[in-house]
């Protein structure tokens, strides 16, 4: 350990003394820290125990579900096998009436794009007309705002015309009971 400048290499006893007090602060200090790091750690790694073991009960339940999903679906597939072998067992037994259901089924799928393209083309109008009845609102609402304009500048006219009209005849009344006391 280097001697601070100044200081003798013998010196004093108590200045040995203060460095090795120091130096025994400075260590317990260092220790201090470790342990709280350590205690920060262990807590730290607790908390992650904990989400984890919450994740893994979620992950658990989840797959508890994938299961009877599972299963669910495997009965379902071979109730399907099933059915399906036994249509096919009988197909191949009534040829004939399988050639008569394609048939059919040619005619269904055929109908149903016909339908399809109508309820599109319904749909279309539809629009059509929903865009149309908007602008129609549009131009109503229009028509009463410059209704309601109108009325307002029409009542504003009659309220003057009806200002000028009293105050004429009152103008005229005063005139007439003016003019006998002229004479």
């Amino acid at each position: 350990m280097a001697t601070p400048l100044g200081w003798s290499q013998w010196g004093s006893g108590s200045v040995c003394l203060a460095f090795d007090q120091l130096r025994d602060v400075i260590e317990s200090q260092e220790e201090l820290i470790h342990q709280l790091r350590n205690v920060e750690e262990k807590a730290a790694h607790a908390k992650t125990k904990v989400l984890l073991a919450k994740e893994e009960e979620k992950l658990q339940f989840a797959l508890g579900e994938v299961e009877v999903l599972s299963k669910q679906l495997e009965k379902e597939k071979l109730a399907f096998e099933k059915a399906l072998s036994s249509v096919k067992s009988r197909a191949l037994q009534e040829s004939s009436k399988k050639d008569q259901l394609i048939t059919k089924c040619n005619e269904i799928e055929s109908h149903i794009i016909k339908q399809e393209d109508i309820l599109n083309g319904k749909e279309n109008e539809i629009k059509e007309l929903q865009q149309v009845i908007s602008q129609q609102k549009q131009i109503f609402r229009n028509h009463m705002s410059d209704y309601r304009i109108q009325k307002q500048q029409e009542n504003y006219m009659a309220q003057v015309l009806d200002q000028k009209h009293k105050k004429a005849s009152g103008t005229r009344q005063a005139r007439s009971h003016q003019r006998p006391r002229e004479k």
